[in-house]
């Protein structure tokens, strides 16, 4: 997410704000003079109201780019695009979800998501998906095959070559996270059940 801001003119402009983006919980992934980039988070558009704040009480000022609408409605999209991939089983077009939905041509959303968010559509459709595959792996019971074929993957092995790709780790690492967390719930139950 970038924020574009109005009143930096020096150096120490970044450095104080850099601090108290992190004092609010933000993850600063770039900043320089007129803008700053933070990783995305869901609750973003409630914790506007904060930052604006922050920014008047350290003598700047939000620059509320227009564009930025059309980037959280893309964002919203790739999300409801996933979520009914899995309810249905059905590849997402998101081309057509996307351009049928903001009445605009996919080539310009396209182009405009990725001068604004420094990174390509179609690479953070990916990016969503694989943190689909992640979360499902994770707390389902589903197969990696499941989920490629709800997913709209051409194969188990395309999948799995993605996740690799993605995240550095294979779908069994992800198991074995679900498995040593049921492992840990399991033992602090049997401890709370476990006269003393």
């Amino acid at each position: 997410m970038t924020l574009l801001i109005k009143g930096m003119v020096c150096n120490r402009c970044t450095y104080v704000l850099e601090q108290e983006l992190t004092a609010l919980g933000f993850e600063v992934l770039d900043i320089k003079l007129g803008q700053a980039i933070i990783k995305d988070t869901t609750d973003f558009s409630q914790k506007l109201g904060v930052i604006k704040t922050m920014l008047k009480g350290i003598g700047l000022e939000l620059m509320y780019n227009k564009n930025q609408k059309t980037i959280n409605r893309i964002k919203e999209l790739v999300e409801k695009g996933i979520t009914l991939q899995l309810q249905s089983g059905k590849p997402t077009k998101f081309t057509t979800l996307i351009s049928g939905k903001l009445h605009k041509n996919y080539d310009t959303l396209s182009a405009l998501f990725s001068s604004a968010e420094g990174i390509t559509l179609e690479k953070y459709i990916i990016h969503r998906k694989i943190e689909k595959v992640k979360e499902l792996l994770a707390d389902t019971e589903m197969s990696l095959t499941e989920i490629a074929h709800l997913l709209g993957y051409s194969s188990q092995a395309y999948l799995s070559n993605q996740l690799k790709k993605h995240t550095g780790f294979t779908s069994s690492y992800f198991r074995q996270v679900k498995q040593e967390h049921e492992h840990t719930l399991n033992m602090q139950m049997d401890e709370e059940h476990t006269p003393h």
